[in-house]
């Protein structure tokens, strides 16, 4: 019965056997059997299958997969594709199974190491020149059936096969403005080749416009809306590594031509007739132009009447018009895709117009020798009848006449070779045209130039050599190029290379930075070592190098300090004060030395200002003073040495105040003065001292000696009991120094002595405590009035006397005894 049946169904035969085949069941339906056992009693009970039986085919391994192809081969991979196997077994495919045999080996080694269920698969990682054979399985529930047939022995080795292309356009293509383009084609090659499309050999790139698809084995280039700028020679290269193939096609994107270019010119003006031209359209369309349509309109009216629409000329005959009228001429170009927009000309009056030639433009001078010049001119308009004849004329520039080159007749031909011209000079040139009118204005002079032979480059410098160097610089020194091309040497370009590299550096960007024979390149390395050279330069160009024979390495070279004292440190130096102080020495010494500046071995004024260059130093007081003068020292020191010079300074001034002023032997009517010389004489020698006094309630100082040399005066004509202040001041050559003072004044009397003693001494009265006592007056006062006299006792036995006191009087009581 069937699974989803209660039924039971009998089989239509009986069998005698173990075993029965049952006929007509249902594929992919569940049934249940059962069978019971007869004899000829009668049937016995049924024994039933206790599962459901699906009915199916049997189930087995999976033939063999079927076509294994090699389909790529390179030096280290192999791709191989198959066909499933025409019978699976009765169950799905879970997975392909790839093996491969190294040639020379037994067994077969499985490839694929994860679950593949592709029919492709790429084989990596191979050895360049390994041989090998390739086969594959299916596997499906039950298990791996049987291999594919094995694939010929594989060499690793990259396929090679040159490029192929096969185009579907051909050589030449037009195409209208605004349609659309495409260029295809196909392709082959091994290994796979690179294609690229170019256009007038620039590459092509896409865009919203421009579209570009390729594939293995189809290449197109596409081209939407297109324009004039697609015109172009458009190249396909289909390239690999062993050659390339190119397809070439000219693409005309073809349209109506632009307008006629302007301006309208008339050539000829009559007074029924025109004659004009132009020029052709800048863009043709793609089409040669044919035919220009040309209309005419009396500005009076609004109507544009046809003059011809035949001609291929651009030039026209504008005839049938009125005298005195003003015409304006509309100009079209024609090719095949259409008719341009139109070209206006300005109003034209329609009348007779003849005169002589217009001005030509400046002359152009040209192919200058020492003593000829080609001048060339552009023709003029002639006036409206032909020229017939030019005439050249020359002047120096700084004359004022012109003179004619020649006075033969110049024509057709619009240039002239000017001969006769005097080496050195400047000229310049001018040009008329002249017709059956007459002669017209002369053009513009042209630019002067020299007679002189044309400036060429000018030979190498001669002699290039490195004359010094520092750590970090190369000085340079060459001379001037044997020939300078008849041209004056502009300057120099100085170059250097660094030993080892190829690229040449400029030390100098101009030539006139560098107009002397000599250069200083700084900026290098210390340590490394360099390669220069000199080009000379004039207005022809730049000289072939002159290279410093040797490579030069940067470093300092040692040279100890040298002083070499300008005349102002040679000797003593003598300055006058106010005057400025100047000394100064030229430095020598690589590299260059420090410089120090001293006084008395300190450390110079500040007011001194103190320059140092690279080729020496300078020190400077302004207003000196006496106190400047000194011992000054200049010491110059770098690592080879140091030196130093000397040189002493006087400052030129006053002297000093004198020393010590001392008044002595005073009397009533003079007194004696001694001084000392001053502690500075100012740099000169004293040449006279001046001695003033001066009454004490007065405030006028009286010289009473102007010329003395010696220091010591005697000062007289004193008036009795004057006091008096005196002083002294030094003088040299340079002026009067300052004075010294008495520090108090002195009043003018004879000397005074000590009085003689009092006489007759003796008592009057006598206590037991006190004794009274009288005396006379002394025989001599001295030279001054007695203002008192000294009481003194003295005890019996002893040796001193004691002071009692000082009394005005010629008595005195002595108390306290």
């Amino acid at each position: 019965r069937e699974s989803d049946h209660r039924a039971w169904t009998p089989v239509t035969y009986t069998v005698t056997r173990q075993n029965a085949t049952i006929q007509g069941l249902i594929q992919g339906k569940a049934y249940f059997f059962r069978i019971a056992a007869e004899n000829i009693i009668g049937m016995g009970p049924f024994t039933e299958t206790t599962k459901e039986i699906l009915i199916r085919d049997p189930i087995t391994v999976p033939d063999r997969p079927e076509d294994l192809e090699v389909k790529a081969v390179t030096k280290n991979s192999v791709t191989l594709t198959w066909n499933p196997p025409k019978y699976n077994g009765g169950s799905d495919i879970t997975m392909y199974v790839l093996e491969s045999r190294l040639i020379g080996k037994d067994k077969f080694h499985k490839v694929t190491k994860e679950k593949m269920l592709d029919r492709k698969f790429t084989v990596e990682g191979l050895k360049e020149g390994d041989t090998y054979e390739y086969r594959v399985s299916a596997c499906n529930i039950v298990g791996q059936g049987k291999p594919s047939f094995c694939t010929k022995p594989i060499t690793c080795k990259d396929e090679i096969a040159p490029p192929t292309i096969d185009l579907d356009f051909r050589d030449k293509l037009i195409v209208r403005v605004g349609e659309a383009f495409s260029l295809t084609g196909r392709y082959s090659g091994k290994p796979a080749p690179k294609v690229t499309w170019l256009k007038d050999d620039v590459v092509v790139k896409g865009d919203d416009r421009i579209k570009i698809q390729t594939t293995p084995t189809t290449l197109c280039l596409g081209v939407l809306k297109s324009v004039r700028e697609d015109t172009g020679k458009y190249c396909v290269t289909v390239e690999n590594s062993t050659g390339s193939r190119k397809g070439f096609c000219q693409v005309n994107v073809v349209d109506r031509p632009s307008p006629p270019v302007g301006p309208v010119i008339f050539d000829e003006v009559f007074k029924d007739h025109m004659v004009v031209s132009w020029k052709p359209p800048l863009d043709d369309g793609g089409s040669e132009i044919t035919n220009y349509i040309i209309e005419k309109k009396d500005t009076h009216k609004d109507l544009w009447m046809p003059v011809t629409s035949a001609t291929v000329k651009t030039t026209c005959k504008v005839p049938k018009l009125l005298e005195g009228r003003e015409y304006q001429i509309r100009i079209y170009a024609e090719n095949l895709y259409g008719i341009s927009d139109p070209l206006i000309s300005g109003e034209m009056k329609a009348k007779d117009r003849f005169r002589v030639p217009d001005a030509p433009e400046q002359p152009i001078i040209k192919d200058v020798t020492k003593d000829s010049a080609v001048v060339v001119w552009n023709k003029p308009y002639d006036g409206g009848k032909p020229i017939t004849n030019y005439i050249v004329e020359k002047k120096e520039t700084m004359a004022t006449r012109w003179v004619k080159a020649t006075k033969d007749p110049i024509f057709p031909g619009t240039k002239f070779k000017v001969p006769d011209l005097l080496e050195g000079c400047e000229y310049e040139f001018r040009v008329s045209a002249e017709n059956e009118i007459g002669v017209g204005d002369p053009s513009p002079p042209s630019k002067p130039i020299f007679a002189r032979d044309p400036i060429t480059k000018p030979s190498p410098p001669v002699n290039p050599e490195a004359v010094d160097k520092t750590k970090n610089s190369v000085d340079l020194s060459w001379k001037p190029p044997r020939h300078d091309g008849n041209g004056k040497i502009i300057g120099y370009l100085v170059e250097y290379q660094k030993v080892g590299d190829e690229e040449w550096k400029q030390a100098n960007l101009t030539a006139d930075s560098c107009p002397e024979t000599n250069y200083k390149v700084t900026g290098l390395t210390e340590g490394l070592t360099y390669k220069f050279r000199v080009k000379a330069v004039n207005a022809a160009g730049e000289s072939d190098p002159a290279h410093v024979p040797d490579p030069v390495e940067v470093k300092d070279r040692l040279e100890p300090p040298e002083l070499i004292l300008d005349a102002n440190m040679a000797r003593e130096q003598h300055v006058k004060a106010g005057d400025t102080l100047r000394l100064s020495a030229v430095i020598k010494g690589v590299p260059f030395p420090k410089v120090t500046w001293k006084k008395e071995d300190h450390e110079v004024s500040p007011k001194a200002d103190i320059e140092v260059t690279g080729v020496g130093s300078k020190l400077e007081i302004r207003n000196t003073v006496h106190e400047d003068g000194g011992m000054y020292s200049l010491t110059v020191e770098n690592p080879a040495g140091s030196k130093t010079v000397s040189v002493k300074v006087v400052v030129l001034d006053k002297p000093g105040p004198p020393r010590n002023l001392n008044v002595s032997d005073i009397r009533s009517d003079s007194c004696y003065l001694t001084w000392m010389e001053p502690e500075d004489d100012g740099g000169s020698v004293i040449t006279n001292y001046v001695v003033e006094r001066k009454d004490v309630a007065s405030a006028q100082w009286v010289a009473i000696s102007s010329s003395s040399k010696k220091r010591s005066h005697m000062a007289k004509y004193l008036m009795e009991g004057t006091q008096y202040l005196f002083r002294v001041a030094a003088e040299n050559q340079y002026g009067r120094g300052p004075y010294v003072e008495t520090l108090k004044p002195i009043k003018a009397i004879d000397p005074l002595h000590p009085p003689g003693p009092p006489k007759n001494l003796h008592h009057v009265d006598v206590d037991k405590t006190e004794v009274s006592l009288v005396w006379n007056r002394p025989d001599r006062d001295g030279g001054a009035e007695i203002t008192g006299y000294l009481v003194e006792y003295q005890e019996d036995g002893a040796d001193e006397w004691t002071k009692f006191q000082t009394v005005p009087m010629l008595d005195c009581v002595v108390t306290g005894l």
